[in-house]
């Protein structure tokens, strides 16, 4: 049974691991996006994201706190002047997984690491996706359909007049369906007269 065992030890020893995702932490917050396994990705998301938290109150003491963590004073004073004016306003998941292809040499899980806030690949594009979703909804904004309505009145009329001139052609072309609909229906009689 494995009650209690939450920690991922990824095959290495308590020092190595902490060694391990130490530097880990330190390349994701100095290059904001970084490749590795899916495993290791997982467990560097569960080492990374508190000391982003801590780093949103910036006191003399949450400093040593994640100084003691990452072990490079380079790394926590852009984490604590770049990376935390930037997730000030996030109230968690700061980092996003995305997965790769297989590696070659050993077919392991691969995967990109990278902080949610410093994507300039795909951003843009999600923003768009949204409000095709809202748009589709149609009912979310009852003030914007108002504004709509009232838009919509002058118009209106204009398209009533237009629209008498389509209703008078639509009404033959329905007069022309059943038309073409009873020679299937004799067909059918026939193909049963001949035993079909």
């Amino acid at each position: 049974m494995r009650h209690g065992k939450k920690v991922n030890h990824l095959g290495r020893t308590d020092s190595h691991r902490k060694a391990m995702m130490s530097n880990m932490a330190s390349s994701l917050i100095l290059h904001k996006r970084i490749t590795t396994t899916l495993a290791k990705a997982k467990a560097l998301r569960v080492y990374v994201e508190p000391l982003l938290t801590k780093s949103k109150n910036d006191t003399t003491h949450s400093r040593r706190t994640v100084f003691s963590y990452l072990q490079d004073k380079d790394t926590v004073n852009i984490l604590f002047r770049e990376i935390a004016e930037k997730i000030a306003n996030r109230p968690g998941g700061y980092t996003r997984i995305v997965k790769l292809e297989n590696r070659l040499g050993d077919n392991a899980e691969m995967a990109i690491i990278e902080l949610v806030d410093y994507n300039t690949v795909y951003g843009k594009d999600v923003a768009a996706k949204t409000e095709k979703k809202s748009r589709r909804r149609g009912g979310s904004g009852k003030g914007k359909a108002a504004a709509a309505t009232t838009e919509a009145a002058p118009a209106a009329t204009e398209e009533t007049a237009v629209e008498t001139a389509p209703v008078a052609e639509a009404a033959p072309a329905v007069e022309e369906a059943p038309e073409a609909e009873a020679p299937k229906a004799s067909d059918k009689e026939e193909n049963a007269e001949k035993g079909e």
